[in-house]
């Protein structure tokens, strides 16, 4: 058994990176600056956002939008908070939301204050928990990042890791997506995602991959109840090679030869579900 809780010092050799935003696209073809907001359009998702806490910095209505109890209640959150109301056209929320379903809102947000990878093991030190981390490998859509970190949420992980570069970062589709959930479950980011798992191993966390071609079914895994970092691969391509060499076990979800596969998002719920009925026996 690794003893993480002997190893508080090590984590902090975790390398630090450079706290900002993950870049995206933009219509002109630039790319945001670092310290971009991001923008959550549609009525539920703005409500969750302000009922969840999520730092706003001003919330956008349409001229002449339908005024139903969403938008008023919206409205009313923003108020209290000292959030800024501005009515804007459509058109101006089409470019603000990069053309997504906005229903005539949208709510700005600072770009995310991303953690660094020990800060992850001392959440669940500073709980006295057994640290449960979610490492995503190439997942790069932001609505699987959103989803992993409702089922994180739900099953009591203590954050979750990406790597800086090649991955879905935490936008306003990733916070849509999450349906609020972002606003308490950190997310970390790597420079080096190997990296950052051998430090991990080396603080005395097991690191299990998920992927399709894994060797052992997830319920069969008798790590479960340690502490544990679990990496969520890519639909298509599943692990990388070089994260692959970082698990001590690459694991898969049993199912029907007509299903070849299951999305990131699903596939880590079902994973981290596994993993919760283990740590309650």
């Amino acid at each position: 058994m690794r003893h993480w809780y002997k190893e508080k010092a090590r984590t902090e050799r975790i390398a630090r990176e450079d706290r900002g935003g993950a870049r995206r696209p933009a219509p002109a073809r630039q790319r945001r600056s670092e310290d971009a907001p991001e923008y959550i359009g549609g009525r539920n998702p703005v409500l969750e956002a302000l009922q969840a806490g999520v730092p706003s910095n001003a919330l956008y209505v349409a001229q002449r939008v339908d005024n139903d109890d969403r938008v008023r209640d919206s409205i009313r959150i923003a108020a209290e908070r000292g959030i800024a109301l501005l009515e804007v056209s459509r058109d101006k929320l089409d470019r603000l939301t990069e053309g997504a379903v906005h229903q005539g809102v949208a709510l700005q947000i600072p770009a995310y204050d991303y953690a660094h990878p020990s800060d992850l093991v001392e959440l669940a030190q500073d709980a006295a928990e057994v640290p449960l981390i979610v490492a995503l490998d190439s997942v790069t859509d932001p609505r699987n990042l959103g989803a992993i970190a409702r089922s994180a949420t739900a099953f009591g992980a203590h954050g979750l890791l990406i790597p800086s570069r090649r991955s879905a970062g935490v936008t306003g589709g990733a916070w849509k997506t999450s349906a609020g959930t972002l606003a308490t479950m950190r997310v970390a980011r790597a420079a080096n995602l190997t990296a950052a798992l051998r430090e991990y191993r080396e603080a005395g966390l097991f690191v299990i991959g998920l992927d399709g071609a894994g060797e052992t079914d997830i319920g069969d895994v008798d790590l479960l109840a340690e502490p544990l970092v679990v990496v969520v691969g890519s639909e298509g391509k599943g692990l990388s090679r070089l994260v692959r060499e970082q698990c001590d076990v690459v694991t898969r979800i049993p199912m029907q030869a007509a299903a070849e596969s299951l999305n990131a998002g699903v596939a880590a719920g079902v994973a981290l579900y596994e993993v919760a009925r283990h740590r309650r026996l």
